[in-house]
């Protein structure tokens, strides 16, 4: 069967970017993107070669690129601390006494870190690291919530040339297991709790539980966050607060091959095995200091934040490594967007005088599900700059963001990447690109990207194909970790040494990327298929719906049925006229073929804690079957429970 399929979302709407933005931004012109982009996929050496070489290299590279394929070294030869880069390179500069950190607990704590500072924390743990017997390339697991020291712990690791597994603090005990089993990680690093939404998330617990079964580990460092009391297991478990005393506060940033291994994260495959994706030092960091700095037009007066959490590869590059190595003060918030109202964020804005947030859109559909009254108690006239990241934005919110959340002024980058790649794939760049509301636009410097069919032909304007790209970029993968034909399979064996994104996507003729969903997402109905990912825009687009995820479920005449999970807004109520008029709207936006079959309400629908919504558990609860596969990434079990028992709404 073929994997091409029919696109029908149509959006006309443009917004260029004002004068004055442009006037002072890095790219200021669509000529100079298009000069720059020539010469970045023609000479990618060259290009590539200037932007590595802003970075600190202890010995510069022999060469910039040795690719056989489908294996990548970048700046061969080339020696670098990623740590150093992020950090000491700015006590040199005006930088070293300018905020690096500026961090707010859920309960409301404040602290502020600078540059200075933040070296003295790095160092010091870096030696508790070495004085517990961490050395090159051992890996160590990190779990923690988001305060600084997760930051300082990861930055202190690649010092050290120790290549750190950061779990996300929300995970259970059996992912904890499950990464220190493939990682055979010797050390893991956590905090006794965290705060989330008022509770403590028991983290120290977790870890207990998930240790039970894994021997191998010798050393837990804990950090005191939440005071609650913590079982100790001597001679394995130490304070972080008692060992940083015992050791100096200096450590010298030694130097690493550029392809020294930095991170393993590991990505939810969809058949619930966890996939460690492999990334290394030289080439990742160039590529996110590279576009940290066009893609969010980075400045020296900037507050930046970065709304996602250390555990997802959105908070490696652009929380840690992309922005810090710009010399950016970045913001950290510990707890959740609607604790103890749903206008924290509006409120962190305001206080701290936020320039750039970058969030993500299954956020954003929360805030409009709140309601504009929370947004507008505040004043957000410091933001200049807003990004979307984790999925397609759909139109209508994107308009929401631009006008209430920007005030229609802000320029958005709506950024396409995935852990995989590491770094920003495609993406405006505020000062120079038309933004269209639901396109991330065009690709980022370097970036190869096409739609090819499935002979692997380039396909024509506006119709839909695999999105791939076809030369090697610096912060790509280099590895699954422990499987090597795996990733020959999975993202290099559709088409012969080209990089397959897994995603369905068209190009408008105007250039511009649309994303429409994951090729395992696509429906095929009555012969066309469809990206899930437009016929949830098109719900979404009502004015009584919040949010909605769309999967398929077997059908005897059409192939696929289309099936619509739907959250309604606020003081919206479920109905068969609402049903009719919601099936309706969608025929009347993208045509009769995407037309829902059934419609379910939902409360909420089952997302993994970085917002991406499940769809795989969704198809599983209409197609009857049950529940299989990993569910310990769900944010709540409770709602799959709510679904599995629900009603549909049928006219």
């Amino acid at each position: 069967m073929s994997n091409d399929f029919t696109s029908v979302l149509v959006e006309n709407r443009v917004f260029k970017p004002s004068p004055e933005f442009s006037k002072k931004a890095r790219i200021s012109s669509m000529a100079q993107y298009k000069k720059l982009y020539a010469e970045s996929i023609k000479t990618p050496d060259k290009f590539w070669a200037r932007e590595a070489s802003e970075l600190t290299w202890q010995t510069k590279w022999k060469k910039v690129l040795d690719w056989k394929a489908p294996f990548a070294k970048w700046f061969v030869g080339g020696k670098i601390n990623v740590s150093e880069n992020c950090v000491d390179r700015h006590l040199l500069t005006h930088r070293k006494n300018k905020a690096a950190i500026i961090w707010e607990g859920e309960p409301g704590e404040q602290r502020t870190l600078t540059y200075q500072q933040l070296h003295t924390e790095v160092c010091r743990f870096a030696n508790v690291l070495k004085a517990h017997g961490v050395k090159s390339k051992d890996r160590v697991l990190i779990y923690m919530p988001m305060v600084p020291e997760a930051a300082i712990a990861m930055l202190a690791c690649a010092r050290i040339g120790a290549v750190h597994n950061v779990v996300f603090g929300g995970f259970s005990s059996t992912s904890i297991k499950d990464r220190l089993d493939d990682s055979q990680a010797k050390v893991v690093i956590t905090a006794d709790g965290g705060y989330r939404r008022g509770s403590v998330v028991p983290l120290k617990k977790n870890v207990d539980e998930a240790l039970k079964d894994t021997p191998d580990v010798k050393c837990v460092l804990v950090l005191k966050r939440t005071g609650q009391e913590t079982e100790m297991k001597e001679g394995r478990d130490f304070w972080w607060g008692d060992e940083v005393k015992k050791v100096k506060t200096t450590c010298p940033a030694k130097a690493f091959d550029s392809e020294h291994p930095l991170f393993l994260l590991y990505t939810s495959g969809s058949t619930g095995k966890p996939k460690g994706i492999l990334h290394t030092s030289g080439g990742y960091l160039t590529g996110t200091y590279c576009t940290s700095k066009y893609v969010f037009d980075l400045r020296d007066d900037d507050i930046y934040w970065c709304t996602a959490d250390v555990g997802w590869i959105t908070g490696h590059s652009y929380i840690v490594y992309g922005p810090l190595a710009n010399g950016a003060t970045i913001v950290m918030y510990e707890g959740a967007p609607n604790f103890p109202e749903p206008d924290r964020f509006w409120d962190i804005i305001e206080r701290l005088k936020v320039t750039i947030l970058y969030t993500a859109p299954t956020a954003i559909r929360a805030f409009i599900k709140w309601g504009d009254e929370w947004v507008k108690k505040h004043d957000l006239s410091s933001l200049r700059l807003l990004g979307s990241v984790g999925e397609p934005i759909n139109p209508e919110a994107w308009m929401w963001y631009h006008k209430m959340i920007g005030g229609g002024r802000c320029p958005i980058v709506d950024t396409f990447w995935q852990t995989e790649t590491g770094a920003i794939m495609i993406s405006p760049l505020p000062g120079a690109t038309p933004c269209k509301p639901g396109t991330a636009t065009l690709p980022f410097f370097g970036i190869d990207a096409a739609i090819l069919d499935e002979d692997g032909k380039e396909v024509k304007a506006n119709e839909g194909g695999k999105l791939v790209v076809r030369k090697p970029w610096p912060s790509m993968l280099r590895n699954i970790y422990g499987d090597t034909e795996r990733y020959k399979s999975a993202y290099w064996g559709t088409y012969k040494g080209i990089y397959l994104a897994g995603d369905g996507a068209r190009r408008d003729k105007d250039g511009n990327f649309w994303i429409v969903g994951r090729l395992d997402d696509v429906l095929n109905v009555s012969g066309h298929r469809l990206g899930t990912a437009e016929v949830e825009s098109a719900l979404v687009s009502h004015p009584a719906v919040a949010e909605a995820a769309v999967v398929g479920r077997p059908d005897e005449i059409k192939g696929q049925a289309v099936v619509a999970f739907v959250t309604l807004k606020e003081g919206q109520t479920a109905s068969p006229e609402l049903t009719k008029a919601l099936k309706n709207h969608v025929g009347s936006a993208i045509g009769a073929i995407a037309k829902p079959d059934d419609i379910r309400y939902a409360a909420a629908l089952p997302k993994t804690r970085s917002g991406k919504i499940m769809r795989r558990l969704l198809k599983e609860i209409c197609s009857g079957g049950k529940i299989k596969g990993d569910t310990t990434t769900l944010e709540d079990l409770n709602v799959v429970a709510a679904l599995s028992a629900g009603t549909k709404d049928d006219d």
